[in-house]
């Protein structure tokens, strides 16, 4: 078992300077801290893995596909691997605990 208390995940998340801090990797899955400000551009590209976002705070718009919906804390999204996704319009400041089965690629 493995114990992660959302206080520390943020304090590693501001230590650096990406949007994105892995905080969990195992040979099944890897976890991450996914933060984006009011205002700012998603930047990412479709992955090779399937992906679980938990939003744990903040407002912005999703689009996956051709769907888009809004999202706040509580939302959860399933994308499959290689699917065109995006948050948008992030209005509040942004977090979310995003899952990759099988753990993301090392780019």
């Amino acid at each position: 078992m493995r114990h992660l208390a959302l206080t520390a995940l943020r304090d590693h998340h501001a230590e650096g300077a990406e949007l994105y801090h892995e905080f969990l990797r195992v040979d099944s899955l890897s976890a991450g801290l996914y933060v984006l400000p009011a205002g700012e551009p998603d930047p990412q590209t479709p992955h090779e893995e399937d992906e679980l976002y938990v939003v744990l705070s903040g407002s912005a718009s999703f689009t996956a596909a051709d769907e888009t919906t809004l999202v706040g804390p509580g939302t959860t999204i399933f994308v499959p691997a290689h699917q065109v996704h995006r948050f948008h319009d992030v209005t509040e400041r942004l977090e979310v605990v995003v899952v990759f089965a099988p753990p993301e690629s090392e780019q």
